[in-house]
């Protein structure tokens, strides 16, 4: 019988059951533009000046933790003490949230286009019977916006986990990924691939044992969106994807690729590694 069972697992070893993927920067919105100018904007009605960069540092935390990370950058708190003579408190985190909130709701769906080649990955994926889950730093509330403006293009995974509606948190804990597991049933997370184009994305597929995978050029590392792109010096360009590509190599990234499309062979990679024993 132990024979039975340990055959039974040789067979499924080098199946990858499932992937995870980001949204903002991985399926949708290449250069991840949505959230970090919502940033920019909401600390502006505060009087806080805040750049785009700035504002991509601490991409892939929920977002009332990305807020807490910037007002505690030096800089930015610096301002918060001349504007309004006092440091900042964990109500003016809320008020600024707040604040945001509304603005990203009406904004987030003019960036929900899907980036060049997600739906046929996510197709291609479902055709070889892997699940396909998904978590975001985006609050439930911002999400029932953009889902369903991106499953009208062919973007509906089969889980969609939110970065305010576990109780344990998010990034960079494994919990989004981990309830992205128990909704679709996998056995065995290292079996499962985690899909990201941030730092805190890739350190939260690395805690739950999964394979991670890094997006570069789509994503909020570089932060050139597609007319940017055009436009950009090609050595400023390949300069930016090799920085990227580093910073997601070091937080733990098996594969760094460009972008999504490129993403079956890495699947393929996967698999053969897993027929060869190995483990994330």
């Amino acid at each position: 019988m132990t024979q039975n069972f340990n055959a039974l697992d040789t067979l499924m070893s080098d199946k990858v059951e499932a992937v995870i993927f980001d949204w903002a920067g991985t399926l949708v919105d290449f250069s991840s533009l949505a959230p970090t100018q919502i940033f920019v904007d909401a600390f502006a009605t505060f009087g806080i000046q805040i750049s785009l960069e700035q504002a991509r540092g601490p991409m892939g935390l929920s977002k009332r933790d990305h807020i807490r990370t910037l007002l505690a950058t030096e800089s930015i708190q610096d301002q918060w003490v001349a504007q309004f003579e006092r440091a900042s408190t964990d109500a003016d985190i809320d008020a600024i949230y707040e604040r945001f909130m509304p603005m990203q709701i009406e904004k987030v769906a003019e960036y929900s286009a899907p980036i060049e080649g997600a739906a046929a990955v996510l197709e291609q994926l479902r055709a070889k019977g892997i699940k396909v889950g998904s978590c975001s730093g985006y609050p439930r509330q911002v999400l029932d916006v953009l889902l369903p403006a991106a499953a009208s293009q062919g973007l509906a995974p089969d889980c969609v986990i939110a970065g305010d509606e576990l109780p344990a948190g998010g990034r960079p804990g494994p919990f989004m990924a981990l309830a992205n597991v128990l909704a679709l049933g996998v056995g065995d997370v290292r079996r499962c691939i985690k899909v990201d184009d941030t730092v805190p994305g890739i350190e939260e597929g690395r805690r739950a044992g999964m394979w991670t995978v890094g997006l570069s050029l789509s994503g909020n590392e570089v932060g050139l969106s597609l007319a940017e792109l055009k436009t950009a010096d090609p050595a400023e360009v390949k300069a930016r994807v090799e920085r990227a590509s580093e910073r997601l190599s070091q937080s733990g990234a098996h594969y760094v690729i460009e972008t999504i499309a490129d993403f079956p062979a890495i699947v393929q990679a996967i698999q053969a590694r897993l027929a060869q024993g190995e483990t994330p």
